[in-house]
């Protein structure tokens, strides 16, 4: 059992150390490999009826609501209580998370007009607004952990824009959809109107909710017991969706040889994200926050739950496979970016942290 455990501690270790090379590698397997990852998605284990809707038990989703209920699982309950010791540094996070990326999308429509190619903006610009509207990730809290951030201000951060995340994400698309057109906006407003809010509830809150009264249910100590396990699980099923995402639209954007559009996504997708995260720095300076908040501002507004969205996408968007390719993008670029400011901005910081505690 304790060797098993040390390995199980030292592979969790080691995604961790290279995460942003695994997702790499993923999207690379996924774009000469597709096959597995199409088999994925379209893995189908039934459906039921909850509420008077159907409910259909797709793998895709299936990982996805594993990924929530993980997350869920590893918020501990004094944690929860600390969640607003600062009401009004969580208010100022959870109205940026909302609107940088809103008003980044408004302010690049302009713009994007110019592209020789309108079927093509229309499709960066909903995938934006996927992007934008997605609740902010659970992996922030991690960073902001390493980097010896404020967990709770993390924590409360990621809570609230999940449990408030049908009433916010269907604001973000509807205020897409009037900004895209033709075919694309009839998506938004529909998805917005209508499957956004029960997929949400299903598939994010649920789950949520669920790994919470999981974790009170089975204390502390036998959560500590299979910490690792869990962290190993979430990897590889994190890992495997991205994987079978980008299978779905990988191989096709390369295969035509359209270099120019994927640039131009990279560059966009690149300059909302280092937007985001300097967001985060300027809320913590106007609210003159210490250094720990000022990382977890970073780290919340730089990252968000693209899984969802992906997730959504692929289900909701199908007709549109190529609105994935910003929310795969935005998923690398993320953690890419956070590596940067992690290592760069708070690395030194965190050192002298610990030892001053000493």
């Amino acid at each position: 059992m304790a060797s098993s455990n040390r390995l199980i501690s030292g592979l969790v270790h080691l995604i961790h150390r290279y995460l942003i090379w695994v997702i790499v590698g993923s999207y690379l397997v996924a774009a000469v490999l597709p096959g597995l990852g199409l088999a994925i998605r379209h893995a189908s284990l039934g459906q039921f009826t909850l509420l008077g809707s159907e409910v259909n038990l797709n793998l895709p989703q299936l990982m996805l609501a594993t990924l929530l209920f993980n997350a869920g699982l590893g918020v501990r309950q004094d944690d929860l209580a600390r969640m607003f010791t600062r009401p009004r540094v969580l208010l100022a996070g959870l109205l940026g998370n909302v609107l940088v990326p809103l008003v980044f999308i408004i302010g690049i429509d302009l713009p994007m007009r110019t592209w020789h190619n309108g079927d093509e903006v229309q499709q960066i610009l909903v995938g934006l607004a996927l992007v934008g509207s997605m609740p902010i990730a659970g992996a922030s809290t991690a960073w902001a952990q390493n980097a010896n951030g404020n967990l709770a201000l993390s924590l409360g951060l990621v809570l609230l824009t999940t449990f408030l995340s049908p009433l916010l994400t269907p604001l973000v698309l509807h205020a897409v959809g009037f900004v895209t057109s033709g075919d694309y906006s009839s998506d938004l407003h529909e998805l917005a109107s209508d499957g956004v809010v029960s997929f949400l509830g299903v598939w994010v809150l649920l789950p949520s909710v669920l790994g919470i009264l999981t974790r009170r249910l089975m204390g502390e100590s036998r959560y500590a017991d299979r910490r690792d396990l869990l962290k190993l699980v979430n990897y590889l099923v994190l890992i495997l969706l991205n994987y079978s995402n980008a299978a779905l639209t990988l191989p096709d954007a390369l295969s035509r040889h359209d270099w120019d559009f994927l640039a131009l996504i990279l560059f966009i997708v690149t300059a909302l994200c280092l937007v985001a995260f300097a967001a985060g720095y300027l809320i913590a300076h106007y609210f003159h926050a210490d250094r720990n908040s000022k990382v977890s501002l970073m780290f919340a507004l730089g990252m968000n739950n693209n899984g969802t969205g992906l997730v959504l996408a692929s289900v909701a968007l199908a007709n549109h496979p190529q609105v994935m390719l910003p929310i795969i993008f935005y998923n690398l670029v993320q953690h890419l970016v956070a590596s940067i400011v992690d290592r760069r901005f708070f690395a030194q910081g965190a050192a002298n942290s610990v030892r001053a505690r000493r």
